[in-house]
C-alpha cells in the first residue's frame, strides 16, 4: 500500500466520522457549554438579549449558609438515591438469586421487569392513588387490621419515604434482569468444587457469587444511583399539587436537587440559578461514581 492510498484512507475514515463529531457538537458540547456560561448569569429565558453577568453569584447563593438547596434539597437527594438504589438492590440481588434456580425462569425476569416498561407517570399516579388518606388502598386495609390511617404524602415525616419505597420497587426489575445475567454467566464447576470441599450455601454466596458479581453489581449501583441523584418525575407526578402547582412538598420534604433545577427554570424563570445547581450536582455524581469504581476496584476474583 503506497502512502497516498493510505492518506486517502485516513480522510475518508475521518469524513465519516464528521456526522457524528457535528452531532456531538451541536447536542452535547454546545448545550454544556452555553449552560455553564448561564450557570454565571441571570436570565429568565427566551430573549437572549436579557442575559446579565453576575459572576459567583448564583453559587454562592446556592452554596451559602442556610441555603435551602444544601438543607433540606441535598440532603433529600442523597436520601432518595440512597434510599430507592438500597431497596431496588437488595431486592434484586434476592430475586435474581432465586429466579436462577426456578423454572421458567425468563417467565419471571418479564413478570419482575414489567414496571421498568410502565411510563414514570403511571406508576406516580397508581402509588399517589394507594397512599390517598381518604380512598387508597393502603390506608383501606389498615382500616380493616383496626389501625390508624397514615398520611404517607402529606405529613413532611412520611411523605419522602413513602416515595423512596414506590422508586425502589420501580427500580427492581433492571437489576433482576442485569443480576441474573450475571448470575447465569458464573461457572458451575466453582460451585461444585466448593461443595465437594464442604461449603454450604451461604458460603458459596458470600466466597463465589458475590466476588464473580462484582461487575454486574457495579453496573446496577452507578447506573441507579445516577439515575436516583437526577431523578425527579416520581416526585414531580406524587407531589404536585393542583394544576401548575409547586411539587416537593409537603414543606420541602420531598423537593430533591432535579427538581428543585425545573422548578427554577420553567416555574420561576431562573435559568442562572438552575444550571449552577446542575453543575454542582454533575460534581457530586462524579465524585460518588468515582468512589464507586474505586471500592469495587480492590479485590475480586476474575473469571478466565
Amino acid at each position: 500500500m503506497n502512502l497516498t492510498t493510505r492518506k486517502n484512507e485516513i480522510l475518508m475514515a475521518y469524513l465519516f466520522l464528521v456526522p457524528v463529531f457535528l452531532f456531538y457538537l451541536i447536542f452535547w458540547f454546545i448545550p454544556i457549554a452555553f449552560s455553564f456560561f448561564l450557570s454565571f448569569t441571570e436570565w429568565s429565558g427566551f430573549d437572549l438579549s436579557l442575559i446579565k453577568w453576575v459572576g459567583l453569584a448564583n453559587y454562592k447563593v446556592i452554596l451559602s449558609k442556610g441555603s435551602p438547596f444544601i438543607n433540606p434539597i441535598l440532603i433529600n437527594t442523597f436520601a432518595y438515591a440512597f434510599g430507592s438504589v438500597f431497596i431496588s438492590f437488595i431486592s434484586a440481588l434476592i430475586i435474581a438469586f432465586m429466579i436462577t434456580r426456578l423454572r421458567f425462569e425468563s417467565v419471571w425476569r418479564t413478570f419482575y421487569f414489567l414496571p421498568m416498561v410502565t411510563t414514570v407517570v403511571a406508576i406516580g399516579n397508581i402509588w399517589r392513588f394507594m397512599y390517598s388518606t381518604n380512598y387508597g388502598l393502603i390506608n383501606a386495609l389498615l382500616n380493616k387490621l383496626g389501625l390508624p390511617q397514615v398520611a404517607f404524602l402529606s405529613n413532611p415525616k412520611t411523605a419522602l419515604p413513602s416515595i423512596i419505597v414506590v422508586a425502589g420497587w420501580a427500580g427492581i426489575g433492571g437489576g433482576v434482569l442485569i443480576l441474573s445475567a450475571g448470575l447465569k454467566a458464573i461457572p458451575d464447576v466453582y460451585y461444585e468444587a466448593a461443595i465437594i470441599d464442604g461449603a454450604n450455601t451461604f458460603q458459596n454466596f458470600l466466597y463465589i457469587t458475590l466476588p464473580l458479581l462484582k461487575p454486574s453489581i457495579l453496573f446496577v449501583l452507578i447506573t441507579g444511583l445516577i439515575n436516583g441523584l437526577q431523578s425527579f418525575t416520581l416526585i414531580l407526578v406524587m407531589t404536585t399539587t393542583g394544576l401548575g402547582g409547586v411539587a416537593g412538598g409537603p414543606a420541602n420534604a420531598t423537593n430533591v436537587a432535579a427538581l428543585e433545577m425545573y422548578q427554577q427554570a420553567f416555574l420561576f424563570g431562573s435559568w442562572g440559578k438552575a444550571t449552577a445547581m446542575s453543575f454542582v450536582l454533575f460534581i457530586i455524581v462524579f465524585i460518588i461514581t468515582l468512589i464507586q469504581l474505586r471500592i469495587f476496584r480492590k479485590g475480586g476474583i476474575e473469571i478466565e
